[in-house]
C-alpha cells in the first residue's frame, strides 16, 4: 500500500511519498520534496527518492492542481520505480491547519468536511484556504481517490473550558467562535507518544510538557494522555517568542499603536506576525544565525535568546504548576532538536522539581538529555509530522 502525504500552502506544496507493510504496519518513505512558488513566475519542484541524489526541476506552476499533476508525473518516473501507475496510490493524506470545533481528529474528505473547512477558513485565513486547494485539486485529478484531512487543532479540543475560553462577552465565544484552539498538534501528539514510549509508561499515566520550537513555536501540556493546555491560542500568533511573531503581549498594544501611530489594523497585524519576535530584537529570525552571532557579543543577539528561552521557561513553570507536577519536559522541531545550548539554558530553572541536565547526553543529542537519577526526565525527540498523517490516513482508510 502507498500512500502520499501533502501539505499544501499558499505558493509551496511538500509532498511524501509512504510505502506501507500492512502486515508489520512498517512505514517507509519512498521520495518526499516540494513544489515551490506555485502560481508565481521561476517555480521548481525539489525531490529526494530514497537512495538517490536530490534533484531540482524548473517548471511553470501556474495553479495547485497543476503543482499537484506534476508531483504526480514525478512519481510515476520509472526510473525510481516508485508507482507503476496512479491505481498503486491507495490514498492521500492532507495537513490542514484549522478544523475549528468540528474536529476531534482526522476524517475522511467529503462534502460536509469541506463545509466545514471552508466554513473554518475565516479562522485561518492564511492555511485553509490553500489546504483546500490541494484537496480541490486531488478530487479533480484523481476523483475516486480517498482523501484524509488531519487538523492541526484536532488534539487540542479536549481542553477544559478554563483553559480554551477568553474572559471576554459570551456572545463573543457562542456567536464568533474567539477561543483558544491551539496549534502544531500532529507534532505535540506524535513526541508526546514517543516520550512515553522512552520513559515506559503509557502516556495516559504521565505528565508531559511538549515544546515544539522551530521558526514558529508552541508548548502543549499533556495530562492523563490529552492536551489540557496549549500556548497558541485563537491564532498562531499567541504565546511564545518566535521566528517572526511577537508571542504574547498585553493586549491594548496593538490597539495603542494603531491610535496613536495611526496605523491600520493590516499594518499591526504584519508588525507583529512579519516583524516581531526574534526578528525585531535581534534583527535576524534564523536562531542558528542568532546563535551564532550572539557569541561574538552582539547585544542584541543576546537579548534575543535570553528573552526567548525566559518565555519558554514561564509556560513550562505555568504548566507545571496547572497540572500538580511535570513527569518530562520534550524539545522537538528545528531549534528544539538541533541547539544543546538553548536546551540547557531553558532547563537550567527546572533543578528546584529535581531535573539535572547531563552535559554528555545533551551535546551528542541523545534522546535521553536529563541525568538518571532526576526525579523529571527532559528528552529530545525528533518530530515526523507527515508520518502522522500518513498513520492516520492509514487507518482511517483502512476502517
Amino acid at each position: 500500500m502507498k500512500i502520499l502525504v501533502l501539505n499544501s500552502g499558499s505558493s509551496s506544496i511538500k509532498f511524501k511519498l509512504y510505502e506501507v507493510n500492512t502486515e508489520t504496519h512498517y512505514f517507509h518513505a519512498l521520495c518526499e520534496g516540494q513544489a515551490d512558488r506555485v502560481g508565481i513566475s521561476g517555480s521548481t519542484i525539489v525531490r529526494q527518492c530514497t537512495g538517490c541524489c536530490k534533484d531540482r526541476q524548473f517548471i511553470d506552476l501556474p495553479n495547485h492542481k497543476v503543482a499537484i499533476d506534476e508531483i504526480l508525473k514525478l512519481l510515476l518516473e520509472s526510473k525510481h520505480g516508485l508507482l507503476d501507475s496512479l491505481e498503486d496510490l491507495s490514498a492521500v493524506g492532507h495537513r490542514v491547519v484549522h478544523g475549528g470545533e468540528d474536529f476531534t481528529g482526522s476524517v475522511l474528505v467529503d462534502r460536509k468536511v469541506i463545509k466545514a473547512i471552508e466554513r473554518n477558513s475565516m479562522l485561518a485565513p492564511l492555511h485553509n484556504p490553500p489546504n483546500l486547494m490541494g484537496i480541490k485539486a486531488m478530487q479533480s485529478l484523481l476523483p475516486d481517490m480517498p482523501q484524509v484531512a488531519v487538523f492541526d487543532t484536532a488534539i487540542h479540543q479536549g481542553m477544559p473550558k478554563k483553559a480554551y475560553m477568553y474572559a471576554l462577552p459570551r456572545i463573543q465565544y457562542s456567536n464568533y467562535k474567539i477561543r483558544k484552539y491551539g496549534f502544531h498538534g500532529t507534532s505535540h501528539g506524535y513526541v508526546a507518544e514517543k516520550a512515553a514510549e522512552e520513559l515506559g509508561k503509557p502516556l495516559a499515566e504521565l505528565k508531559l510538557i511538549t515544546c515544539h520550537l522551530g521558526n514558529g513555536g508552541s508548548l502543549a501540556a499533556f495530562m492523563g494522555g490529552i492536551s489540557v493546555d496549549t500556548s497558541m491560542g485563537f491564532t498562531p500568533l499567541d504565546g511564545i517568542m518566535m521566528g517572526t511573531r511577537s508571542g504574547s503581549l498585553d493586549p491594548y498594544i496593538p490597539l495603542h499603536i494603531m491610535e496613536s501611530q495611526e496605523l491600520t489594523p493590516a499594518q499591526v497585524s504584519t508588525m507583529m506576525n512579519k516583524q516581531g519576535g526574534l526578528l525585531a530584537i535581534a534583527g535576524k529570525s534564523d536562531m542558528r544565525d542568532i546563535v551564532e552571532t550572539a557569541e561574538t557579543g552582539d547585544q542584541n543577539c543576546i537579548d534575543a535568546i535570553e528573552m526567548f528561552c525566559y518565555r519558554i521557561q514561564k509556560f513550562i513553570g505555568s504548566y507545571a504548576a496547572a497540572m500538580n507536577g511535570v513527569d518530562g519536559i520534550v524539545f522537538t522541531a528545528g531549534v528544539g532538536e538541533n541547539n544543546p545550548g538553548l536546551r540547557k539554558q531553558i532547563l537550567e530553572n527546572f533543578t528546584f522539581m529535581g531535573l539535572e541536565v547531563d552535559d554528555a547526553r545533551n551535546e551528542a543529542n541523545e534522546t535521553r538529555i536529563s541525568t538518571d537519577d532526576s526525579k523529571v526526565a527532559a528528552l529530545k525527540i525528533h518530530t515526523n509530522e507527515e508520518l502522522v498523517i500518513a498513520l492516520d490516513t492509514y487507518n482511517l482508510i483502512k476502517g
